[in-house]
This record gives C-alpha cells, sequence and structure tokens, in this order.
C-alpha cells in the first residue's frame, strides 16, 4: 500500500504502464501488471487522491494557430516572489513555472499563438504585474524532446507490447481541428473518460468520438503524461542547463541531448545560448559530474549557465506543493485578456497618430 513518502514496485509499474498507455482499459493494464483490472484501478485511485502520480493532456498544436514555445525569465522585487508566482500560475498558456536557482527568480515555459501575443504577454500583462522587477524572454526554434517521453522504464517489452497492440497506426492529423475543441478540453480534465461519455458530454455519437481519438492519436496532435511526485520518482533534482554550440552542430548536438536517459526536454534557442535542455538527476551532487560527463562526449557543447529547480510550482498545466504532489489542473489553453488587448490598442492608435502638435520642433 503506497504512503506518502514511498512508492512499491506495483506503483512503479503502473505509472510507467500509464506513461505507455494512457488511455488503455483496466483490464489490459492489469494483466500487463500481472494483477486484476479492480488491483489495477484502486491502486491508481489511492496514488491520484494523495497527489503521489497524476495524468495530463493537451493539444500539441491546433490547426487554426501556429504556436510559438518560449522560456521567461523573471526577476522579482524582493518579498514578491511568491505573489507573482501564485498570479502566473493561473494563466492557462503558463506551461511551466519553476522557481530556480541562479541569476532569476522564476522560470517559465510559455505556449501563445504567435510573436504578437508573446508581445502582448510579456509588455502588457508581465510588464505591468506588481513584484515583477525584470524578464527576458528566448524564443524556441525547435523543440527536440520533451517530457511526455520520459519514462519510469519499469516494464519489459511484452508488457509494452501487450499495451501497445491496438494502437492507431498510419497517418492522422498532426494538428487539432476547430472542430475538436470541445473533445479536446474534456481531455484536460479527465483522459481517461472513455467514449461513452465523452460522447455524452459532446453530443456527439460514440463512433464519432473514436474516429476523432483515433485521427487525433495517429497523428500525434494530443499529448498526454503521466507524471509522479518527484520526491518519489528516484530523480528528485531537476536542472536547466544552458548551451552554446555551433550553429550547423546544433540539431545534432540537440538530437543526441535528447536521447539521454536524464534528459526530459531539450530545445534550440534564438539567443547566443542556443542550446536548453533539462535533466532529472538522482541528487545534487550529481549535477557536477554529469557536466563533467557531458564536456567529454560533446566538446562543442559549452555550457554556459545551470539552474537548480527549487520549486516546480506548475508542470505541464498542473499545479504542485514543494514536495512535487499534485494540487490541481489549471486547463491549458490559449491566453485572452481583454485589459491587455485594449492597452495594446491604445498603443497602436498613439503610435499611428503620431507625437501631435505639442511635440513639434520649433
Amino acid at each position: 500500500m503506497p504512503t506518502s513518502t514511498t512508492l512499491d514496485e506495483l506503483d512503479h509499474m503502473l505509472v510507467t504502464a500509464l506513461q505507455t498507455a494512457p488511455r488503455a482499459d483496466w483490464r489490459r493494464i492489469g494483466a500487463a501488471l500481472g494483477v486484476d483490472a479492480s488491483t489495477a484501478a484502486r491502486r491508481w485511485a489511492r496514488l491520484t487522491g494523495a497527489g503521489l502520480a497524476w495524468l495530463s493532456c493537451f493539444p500539441v498544436a491546433v490547426e487554426w494557430i501556429t504556436p510559438v514555445v518560449a522560456f521567461i525569465e523573471i526577476d522579482c522585487v524582493p518579498g514578491r516572489l511568491h505573489e507573482v508566482a501564485a498570479a502566473l500560475a493561473e494563466d492557462p498558456h503558463v506551461f511551466n513555472l519553476e522557481h530556480v536557482t541562479g541569476g532569476r527568480d522564476l522560470l517559465m515555459t510559455v505556449v501563445l499563438r504567435d510573436n504578437a501575443e508573446l508581445a502582448r504577454y510579456v509588455g502588457f500583462r508581465l510588464g505591468r504585474l506588481d513584484g515583477v522587477a525584470a524578464t527576458r524572454t528566448q524564443l524556441a526554434t525547435t523543440l527536440h524532446s520533451e517530457g511526455s517521453r520520459w519514462r519510469l522504464d519499469r516494464l519489459d517489452k511484452e508488457q509494452r507490447d501487450l499495451l501497445l497492440h491496438d494502437r492507431p497506426r498510419g497517418e492522422g492529423d498532426w494538428a487539432l481541428r476547430a472542430e475538436d475543441r470541445r473533445l479536446a478540453r474534456l481531455l484536460g480534465e479527465d483522459c481517461r473518460q472513455p467514449v461513452a461519455r465523452l460522447a455524452e458530454r459532446t453530443g456527439l455519437s460514440p463512433t464519432t468520438v473514436r474516429r476523432r481519438l483515433d485521427r487525433m492519436h495517429r497523428g500525434g496532435a494530443l499529448m498526454y503524461r503521466c507524471e509522479v511526485a518527484r520526491f518519489l520518482s528516484g530523480w528528485p533534482v531537476s536542472v536547466y542547463l544552458w548551451g552554446s554550440a555551433p550553429p550547423d552542430e546544433v540539431a545534432r548536438l540537440a538530437a543526441l541531448l535528447a536521447g539521454l536517459r536524464e534528459t526530459r526536454m531539450c530545445a534550440s534557442l534564438t539567443g547566443s545560448d542556443n542550446v536548453l535542455f533539462v535533466v532529472w538527476l538522482r541528487s545534487v551532487e550529481r549535477v557536477q559530474s554529469f557536466e563533467t560527463a557531458l564536456r567529454r562526449r560533446f566538446p562543442e557543447l559549452t555550457i554556459t549557465d545551470r539552474a537548480v529547480a527549487l520549486w516546480q510550482m506548475k508542470l505541464a498545466g498542473q499545479l504542485l506543493d514543494p514536495q512535487g504532489r499534485h494540487l490541481r489542473t489549471v486547463p491549458f489553453w490559449t491566453w485572452d485578456d481583454p485589459g491587455a488587448e485594449s492597452a495594446l490598442g491604445d498603443l497602436v492608435s498613439r503610435l499611428r497618430a503620431g507625437p501631435g502638435p505639442s511635440a513639434a520642433a520649433p
């Protein structure tokens, strides 16, 4: 039976099974783990009820926009860090929000519709938020790897094959269609809802729901994550590493970095530090030895900065406590802020009108 301080081997296998096949039914999951369906379901309910593990789902891309991913560093006024973090954690497009060490107080990963919306968010949301002293923004030019691919790796090939044997194959949509918005939002609330329940809540037929899910799964339009509280994962230390590499080497190096067991995320950036990746390590003592191993294996890569996460306040849209336990979900979606839109409109009108007669030279 899981406690607040340990997960047993069945718990780890269960999390790995749901990382592998998040919508598999309990009968199949139980068969893969060697337990009955009710045992698997009860064990999962116990883990989620205690906030020790959870599932989430969100679209990778949507047809009606071309989203941008940005990393924003935030410096806070002394004594205002947690106030700022609590406000930003509610923003639906903030994917990750972390209190980190080093030359910034908070580090955010945001997903917005385009560069113009990113400029509006930085200028009129962050720029006017009490407690924010400064921000620095970099765009991800390519996202080479992200956390949904990370596994606890407690299953063998036979178990994985059992979970995935009827996985949809062939070509599908890589992006969410406008007609799928309602379905995607419901999956964001609970991605294990059965087809019948999704059909009831969307007003679609079960056949239509199943067809749309198959289409999106074949194309990779939906991303699923099964996470476990970090202090129980065996990988409790999260480290951001910024690096610099020759431009013609970035893609090759990023592909190799993304394949490391420790890597959770790897992106190419627009700045002079043109690579950013996140690794999970067994202990903080491993940071230097990990960097040493990187230097030996990838001499073309220079690590220019690093930051250790002190508190992952928000991870893939999920709010977490300081130990990494799940608190609640902030539905992940696009950003709409009438106040910021109005302020931007006023600025554009001012720029269109010019400085006026009083500003003219004598």
